[in-house]
């Protein structure tokens, strides 16, 4: 369940769980809610492709981006400083444990504003199209890069991946996730292979193509995603994509993954 209601908004029968969590800030209790949650979908005839990044939090195949909010990074001076007074404190003192749950207060404060991030950001992607594709990432691997390990867990892709997926079975929209592979190296327009490190940030090709390197990858991504639910995409047809967004969209994405799925 996410956010709060009163409780009796919901039927004794429909209450079939409690759990009572502990946080750094007190005690909440959890009631698992036995509904059916559905919206009614609102096709836009959109479909957008979505490249997930640390300079910004994505960037969409139309060009739009998310900043990265960078809620770790923001706070680390104030959760350093927090640190630092726990380990001063003497071990099994009354002050040490103040000290320890005010570190642990503000740590919950970081979860909770990427959380809210993720919620938001996906909802409004799922909201505005009718189709969106993601990579589906190894994330767990990625940190393993300890230069970029912080700023990674701090972006929390996974967690934005799954509300997109949430939001995507609740609206009735297409949430698909891809292969990351060569996303970012191959051109989108012509489909070569144009290598690059990280911090080449923009993609020249020599079929006359020059976009920004993350603009690249998420029309890579949206080619893709479409690719997988049977609408064979052409990748040198940026125009083809755009017709779609003048006809039923939604009904041609919905059928196309029936079809697929059946």
């Amino acid at each position: 369940m996410i956010g709060s209601r009163d409780l009796h908004f919901y039927a004794p029968d429909e209450i079939k769980r409690l759990r009572v969590v502990r946080r750094a800030d007190g005690y909440y209790a959890q009631f698992c809610i036995n509904v059916e949650r559905k919206e009614e979908p609102v096709p836009t005839g959109k479909a957008i492709g979505i490249d997930v990044g640390l300079n910004h939090f994505y960037t969409d195949s139309d060009g739009e981006t998310v900043a990265n909010p960078r809620y770790l990074r923001k706070s680390e001076k104030a959760l350093k400083r927090l640190q630092k007074r726990v380990s001063r404190k003497k071990k099994g003192s009354g002050n040490r444990k103040k000290a320890i749950n005010k570190l642990g207060r503000k740590h919950l404060k970081v979860s909770r504003q990427r959380k809210d991030f993720a919620i938001k950001t996906a909802l409004c992607a799922v909201k505005s199209s009718d189709f969106v594709a993601y990579e589906e990432l190894q994330v767990r691997n990625m940190v393993k890069n300890h230069k970029l390990a912080k700023s990674i867990s701090d972006a929390a892709w996974a967690q934005f991946a799954q509300w997109l997926e949430y939001f995507g079975k609740i609206y009735g929209k297409t949430v698909v996730a891809v292969a990351p592979q060569y996303t970012s190296q191959d051109c989108s327009s012509c489909g070569n292979l144009v290598k690059k490190t990280l911090s080449t940030r923009t993609h020249i090709c020599g079929c006359g193509v020059i976009l920004d390197r993350d603009r690249n990858a998420s029309l890579n991504i949206l080619a893709k995603g479409l690719k997988q639910v049977g609408i064979n995409s052409n990748t040198a047809g940026h125009a083809e994509i755009n017709a779609w967004e003048q006809t039923d969209l939604y009904s041609l994405v919905a059928t196309s993954t029936s079809k697929s799925t059946g």
